[in-house]
């Protein structure tokens, strides 16, 4: 069932923001919905985002600018919450980069996350089919990207999942989360010991053995404090000249890792989705 929290008049269209019961994480999840002004005549394409560590459904559709250019394209914006929340899993509130807010996007394996942290499969399946049951959106143009954590979860998302992800692309992404302190943290924990789990879920082992069928567009701020230690976007350039993968990695001067460098060019990412997922038939 869904619950209607609270619905705005935004760029001639409808921001709203809603919840519902999850099958997969077993809890109430929230998301939110920019229906662009051309959804009240026909079905849309609809771009799915994902946010980064310490964020929820709110922190997109409130500070990254998108509203505007959505509805100028045509383009349903989605966002979902960053992990389960109201758990109280043992270490789940300790630390700012680690369970609450900070989901990784993976099915976790390990007790006690594995009950409650499917996020992937949240994001890849639930959540779509919620939103096209519910909103008018097209489910044959389907795109994602996301912030940090969340482009990462925006490109191994796409990366798995090709045949249901019809655009993909990143702002600040972990690229190489295996061999990033974030990550290692996180996948020790989500998914066990074992190193080779890990490699499933990260992007740029993922690129260099498939390439997603489409050009992948990424933005990284060269000011950006994690750029070395956690982001490594030479890992995901190396990843795509391996396998052939269509790559738009774009470094840019001077910007860093807040939603001032999502503002500046989110537009950009809105047209290249707008531009995938009306070449589809």
């Amino acid at each position: 069932m869904l619950e209607t929290r609270s619905e705005h008049a935004c760029f001639g269209g409808r921001m709203g923001y809603y919840s519902h019961a999850s099958t997969q994480t077993g809890t109430k999840m929230n998301f939110a919905v920019y229906a662009p002004p051309q959804a009240q005549h026909a079905a849309v394409p609809a771009l799915y985002f994902l946010a980064g560590l310490t964020c929820n459904d709110e922190t997109f559709m409130t500070k990254a600018g998108a509203q505007r250019v959505a509805a100028e394209l045509g383009l349903m914006l989605v966002a979902c919450d960053t992990s389960p929340r109201g758990l109280n899993d043992p270490g789940d509130s300790e630390s700012w980069d680690f369970g609450v807010g900070a989901s990784f996007y993976v099915d976790a394996t390990q007790q006690p996350w594995s009950r409650h942290y499917r996020m992937a499969s949240y994001v890849n399946t639930e959540l779509p089919a919620l939103i096209e049951q519910h909103f008018p959106a097209q489910p044959g143009r389907r795109g994602i990207f996301g912030h940090s954590m969340g482009g990462h979860g925006a490109l191994v998302t796409a990366l798995r999942n090709p045949e249901r992800w019809h655009s993909v692309s990143a702002f600040a992404p972990l690229c190489n989360p295996v061999n990033a302190p974030w990550g290692q943290k996180a996948f020790a924990t989500y998914l066990g010991a074992d190193a080779q789990a890990w490699q499933a879920w990260d992007a740029s082992l993922l690129m260099s053995v498939r390439a997603y069928p489409r050009t992948i567009l990424v933005d990284q701020g060269e000011g950006d404090k994690f750029l070395a230690r956690e982001l490594q976007p030479d890992a995901l350039e190396a990843a795509a000249r391996t396998s052939g993968q269509p790559l738009k990695l774009r470094r840019h001067a001077g910007y860093d890792h807040s939603y001032y460098f999502v503002q500046t060019f989110i537009a950009d990412h809105l047209a290249h989705h707008a531009a995938q997922l009306s070449a589809r038939q």
